[in-house]
């Protein structure tokens, strides 16, 4: 780990030697940037990714999962896994990309969150540049990077929501969740009509009833505000979520065999299938570069 930590550290000064420079080169591959949100709390909206993350593994993609959901983050609850570092150690630049990255199943990264978003803001220049760097480099390493962020239409969500190549938009059939996450996406038509949101409806009793709720996003979103929403799927309810909570382990590897299994399953080949090509996206660099201009960093 720390001859890995070492190279990078070259690796990233060698790129800060350009700092002034404006054509840095970007790398060839970039990943695919998912943000993972909801209108309002409690729809099961982290739940939604850690799952995701283990059925797109199962895939053969190599996955990565940025916790932003700055103080309340979650991921490492769910998988069971006590991380040694969080996103505040790479801010400070005490710790590499390499060392913050902590080990989850099914060869999943993930990078816990902390109250981070004030001091990231408050770095100079250099240090601004190290960390773009540093998150930078997921898009050698990996697939797809899902972004965990917290509920609402806050501007630190907002950020992280905007900056993605893809939204993955998770409600429930409450008529509260539904409202807001129609509120949500009207923010994001405000700022960016082409915006790729894919609904996603957890907790429903039946397909038809996720297919209704869907289809009633998609109707009055392109009706009223003229964006074009997608629809991914559903999560069937099933007891399985809620034990799989309960014993801090993702019900896709708890219990694959699982209503809510199968249908997360289901949901990652939709995702897979409906994939850009390389070209068209923005990757972990474009993604942390219209995060920070959103504070005027």
């Amino acid at each position: 780990m720390n001859d890995q930590a070492e190279m990078l550290r070259r690796i990233v000064g060698n790129m800060n030697n350009g700092l002034a420079a404006p054509d840095v080169p970007k790398p060839e591959k970039r990943a695919r940037v998912i943000t993972v949100t909801s209108g309002k709390g409690g729809v099961g909206k982290t739940s939604v990714t850690v799952n995701l993350a283990i059925a797109l593994s199962r895939l053969g993609l190599r996955i990565a999962i940025l916790d932003v959901d700055f103080g309340l983050a979650n991921i490492d609850l769910l998988f069971g896994i006590n991380p040694k570092y969080t996103i505040l150690d790479l801010i400070r630049d005490e710790k590499s990309i390499f060392e913050v990255l902590t080990d989850g199943p099914n060869n999943i990264k993930f990078l816990s969150g902390g109250s981070g978003v004030e001091e990231l803001m408050r770095l100079d220049r250099k240090k601004l540049r190290m960390f773009i760097n540093n998150i930078a480099l997921l898009d050698k390493l990996y697939d797809i990077i899902l972004i965990d962020t917290g509920a609402g239409l806050s501007r630190n969500v907002m950020s992280f929501i905007m900056a993605a190549d893809e939204i993955i938009l998770v409600t429930t059939p409450e008529p509260t969740a539904i409202t807001d996450a129609y509120a949500l996406v009207k923010m994001v038509s405000r700022r960016d009509r082409k915006k790729i949101i894919r609904v996603l409806v957890n907790k429903a009793e039946t397909a038809r009833e996720a297919e209704e709720i869907a289809n009633k996003l998609i109707v009055v979103s392109e009706k009223f505000l003229s964006l074009k929403l997608y629809k991914l799927g559903y999560i069937l309810y099933d007891d399985n979520i809620v034990k799989s909570v309960k014993l801090q382990k993702p019900y896709c590897l708890n219990n694959p065999k699982s209503q809510a299994a199968r249908n997360m399953f289901a949901l990652a080949d939709v995702l897979l299938d409906n994939s850009q090509g390389s070209e068209d996206l923005l990757g972990a660099r474009g993604f942390i570069q219209r995060v920070l201009s959103f504070f005027g960093a």
